[in-house]
């Protein structure tokens, strides 16, 4: 009897074990000899996709080992998140996400096939971009006051340009609105590019576009910029107040990018994973990089993210019951 009860411990012991070691084991032989997919679920040549290049071939540098990029685009992103959601949680498929696909999403999206909360494995932010209030230089208003002022006077008349219903844009600009008590008139376009072209143009007043497409027209005096949505200043337009100081104070509304991975990925292994991604965002040339692209490099590691990713799911779905944007 007493051999038995000992031999009963000893296989608790190493059923408890078994978990841990396995934990281990597959944190220490990542990367191996797979090469590593890291997934856009957006078109080549877009911001995502660039930030996507760059950080691929950096970690394959630092991990002596292939990152293949590769573009799963459709449906605004959710073809290619999808894709990854249903993937092994191994390290060999990773994604660059944003807040369009793990934040804004669930609340502008019908049938949604992934659960941002439940589905995937939060690795790193990768950092931070500030949208720009952004006006034709026809448009009388120099300062954000100005414009809450002149839209105010005109309420419903005075025009802004959107990515589409429920992007980032639409609803960023929904909340400035909300926020500054006025009325505008939403025109949506099939991406940012026909928007900020009507700007430009002078058919269209006002967008919230991202500063590394609006910063070569502002300083060829095609646009003015009101303020940046961050809450600091961005050192990209360091004399370009923020909405806050403008007057709306604890307003922001910011575009990031993440790496994620499946759910479910042994902590050993996410942990190995996110230390190595927070290091080559740490390295000066990808700072550099980063910054040309208007996009201040992050690192949080798993837990900020985490975090991050719950709070805006919150944040946009009260912004969009706000614009009455329902999920098609």
């Amino acid at each position: 009897m007493l051999n038995m009860r000992k031999t009963l411990v000893q296989l608790a012991l190493a059923a408890m074990a078994f978990p841990l070691a396995g934990t281990a084991s597959a944190g220490d032989s990542w990367p191996g000899s797979k090469p590593i997919h890291l997934i856009v679920p957006y078109a080549n040549g877009g911001s995502t996709d660039l930030v996507a290049r760059q950080i691929g071939n950096a970690l394959g540098k630092r991990l002596n080992q292939t990152v293949v990029v590769e573009n799963k685009a459709g449906a605004s992103g959710v073809i290619g998140t999808s894709y990854v959601a249903r993937q092994p949680p191994d390290g060999y498929t990773l994604m660059i996400g944003t807040v369009s696909s793990h934040a804004i999403a669930p609340s502008v999206t019908a049938n949604l096939p992934y659960d941002v909360s439940k589905d995937f494995t939060p690795i790193t932010t990768i950092g931070t971009i500030p949208d720009l209030i952004v006006v034709n230089p026809t448009v009388p208003a120099n300062t954000l006051a100005d414009f809450i002022k002149l839209a105010k006077s005109r309420p419903g008349k005075i025009s802004y340009a959107s990515a589409g219903p429920g992007t980032s844009s639409n609803l960023g600009a929904a909340y400035f609105a909300a926020e500054a008590g006025i009325s505008l008139n939403g025109i949506p376009y099939r991406g940012s590019g026909p928007a900020l072209i009507d700007v430009l143009g002078g058919h269209v007043d006002m967008m919230l576009d991202v500063i590394m497409t609006s910063l070569e027209p502002l300083k060829a005096g095609k646009l003015k910029a009101l303020a940046v949505t961050s809450k600091t200043r961005s050192p990209l337009l360091p004399n370009v107040p923020t909405v806050a100081e403008s007057g709306l104070p604890g307003f922001e509304a910011i575009i990031w990018f993440a790496i994620l991975a499946p759910a479910h990925m042994p902590p050993a292994l996410q942990t190995k994973i996110a230390d190595n991604l927070d290091a080559v965002l740490a390295a000066p040339d990808m700072k550099k990089f980063l910054l040309s692209q208007g996009i201040e490099a992050v690192g949080t590691g798993p837990a900020p993210l985490a975090q991050t990713i719950k709070a805006d799911t919150e944040k946009w779905r009260r912004i969009a019951q706000i614009a009455h944007i329902k999920p098609q």
